[in-house]
C-alpha cells in the first residue's frame, strides 16, 4: 500500500505519464465505521501498473486527481464510489461506467464478477467484499482481492464499448456517463431518521417523535465513536421502543434490543431520548408523512383521478414494451418518476414538442427524450 507522501508523489508521476483510461475503485467500511469514507483506493493504468493507496495515511489525493483531469476514468457502479472519492479530492471530468454500460447493453447480470466472467471469460477471486476495510494493516489476501477489482476493468470497458457500438447505443452511453460526471453532489437527505427500517409500523406522532429522538441520539454516538449506527443500536430496537413508549429504564430493558448486554448507563441514555419525545409539545412532533412534491403514490391514482390512472397504465405498458424492444431495464430507458409526472399532469397542448420539453426539464437525456417521447404521446392520446 502507498501510505506516505513520497510514495504518493511517485505514483502520481507514474499515472500522469501512463496512457489510455485509468481504472478506479474504492473500498469503504460500511457496517463497521460511521459514514461512507474511502479506506482504500485502487488504480490501474497502462504504463503505470496498479496502485493501492491508503487514504487514511494520505487523505488529500487532489494532486492525483489533477494529474488525471483529462483522462477517462473507468469505474463499476460509479455513483456508489464517486461521493467518497470526491471527499479525498478525486473528481473525474470524463468517465465510463461498466455497470451502467452492461445495463444499456442488456446484460442480465451486471455485477463486476458476473460481467468479467460473461464478457472476458475470467473468474474474479471473491470473498472479501464485506470485510472491515478500515483494518490496519490490511492483510495481503484482501489487498490482492482489491487489486483484482481494477485488473481487468479497462479490458471490460473496451469490450463493452464495442458491444454498445454494435447495438447502436454507444452515444446513449456517453450521454449517461456525461450526466453522472457533471452531476452536482447530492443534497443532504431531509429527515434521514424516516428511513429507519420498520417505520411503517409507527403511526402515532408521539411514537414518531421517539423514533426521531432515538435515531438522532444514536447518530451522535456513532459519529463520536466512528462506528456504524447499527452497531450502537439496531433499527428494530428503535421501532420497538417507539411502539412501547416505556415508562422507565426497567420497562425499556425488557424490550427486544435492550437486553442484558446493555449497561445501565446506556439504558439511561436511550430512556432519556424516549422521555424527551414524550414531553414535546404537539406542535413539535413530526407529521406522519413527509410532504411529497409531485404526484401522489400511484396506488392512490384510481381514487383521486381515474383518467390519470388510465394514462399511467397505458404509458407504463408502452415504456415496458419499448424497453423490451431495446433490451434494457425500464428504469434506464426513462426514470419512472418522469413518466408519472407526465401522466399526472400532461402538458397542453399534448404533442411531441411539449412532452419532450417536460422530459428534458425533468433531467432526461436527449437519447431518452428521442426514444420515449413518441410512445408516451401515443399512449397519452389514445
Amino acid at each position: 500500500m502507498i501510505a506516505d507522501e513520497a510514495s504518493l508523489a511517485e505514483t502520481i508521476a507514474a499515472f500522469a505519464a501512463g496512457t489510455g483510461p485509468v481504472a478506479v475503485d474504492a473500498e469503504r467500511a460500511s457496517g463497521y465505521r460511521y459514514g461512507q469514507r474511502a479506506y482504500l483506493v485502487q488504480l490501474r493504468r497502462e504504463g503505470a501498473g496498479s496502485a493501492l493507496i491508503d487514504p487514511v495515511a494520505c487523505p488529500d489525493l487532489s494532486g492525483l486527481g489533477e494529474a488525471l483531469t483529462d483522462v477517462e476514468w473507468v469505474l463499476h457502479a460509479a455513483t456508489q464510489d464517486l461521493p467518497c472519492l470526491r471527499e479525498i479530492g478525486l473528481v473525474p471530468t470524463r468517465l465510463f461506467d461498466t455497470e451502467l454500460a452492461g445495463r444499456l447493453a442488456g446484460f442480465p447480470r451486471v455485477g463486476l464478477g458476473a460481467m468479467v466472467e460473461s464478457v472476458l471469460g475470467f473468474v474474479l477471486e471473491k470473498g472479501h467484499s464485506a470485510v472491515d476495510w478500515s483494518t490496519r494493516p490490511l492483510p495481503e489476501p484482501w489487498l490482492r482481492y482489491a487489486a483484482l477489482d481494477v485488473e481487468l476493468l479497462v479490458d471490460l470497458r473496451d469490450a463493452l464499448e464495442k458491444e454498445l457500438e454494435r447495438q447502436g447505443k454507444l452515444e446513449w452511453a456517453h450521454q449517461e456517463f456525461d450526466a453522472i460526471a457533471s452531476a452536482p453532489p447530492p443534497e443532504p437527505r431531509k429527515d434521514p431518521w424516516r428511513r429507519t427500517s420498520g417505520m411503517h409500523k409507527v403511526r402515532r406522532r408521539r411514537q414518531l417523535g421517539v423514533v426521531r429522538e432515538l435515531w438522532q441520539t444514536r447518530d451522535r454516538i456513532a459519529q463520536r465513536r466512528d462506528v456504524s449506527p447499527g452497531k450502537v443500536l439496531s433499527d428494530a430496537a428503535i421501532v420497538e421502543a417507539a411502539l412501547a413508549l416505556p415508562a422507565n429504564v426497567h420497562a425499556l430493558a425488557a424490550l427486544n434490543g435492550y437486553g442484558h448486554r446493555m449497561g445501565r448507563r446506556q439504558l439511561e441514555q436511550w430512556q432519556a431520548a424516549v422521555e424527551r419525545a414524550k414531553t414535546l409539545a404537539e406542535s413539535q412532533l413530526p407529521q406522519p408523512g413527509q410532504p411529497v412534491a409531485g404526484p401522489p403514490p400511484p396506488r392512490a391514482w384510481a381514487d383521486k383521478d381515474p383518467a390519470a390512472a388510465a394514462r399511467l397504465s397505458a404509458a407504463r405498458a408502452a415504456v415496458s414494451a419499448l424497453a423490451e424492444q431495446l433490451n434494457m431495464p425500464q428504469e434506464n430507458l426513462i426514470a419512472p418518476d418522469s413518466v408519472r409526472r407526465v401522466c399526472w399532469e400532461p402538458p397542453v397542448p399534448l404533442d411531441g414538442e411539449s412532452v419532450a420539453g417536460v422530459l428534458t426539464g425533468l433531467g432526461a437525456r436527449p437519447w431518452q427524450v428521442e426514444q420515449v417521447t413518441p410512445v408516451l404521446v401515443k399512449a397519452l392520446t389514445t
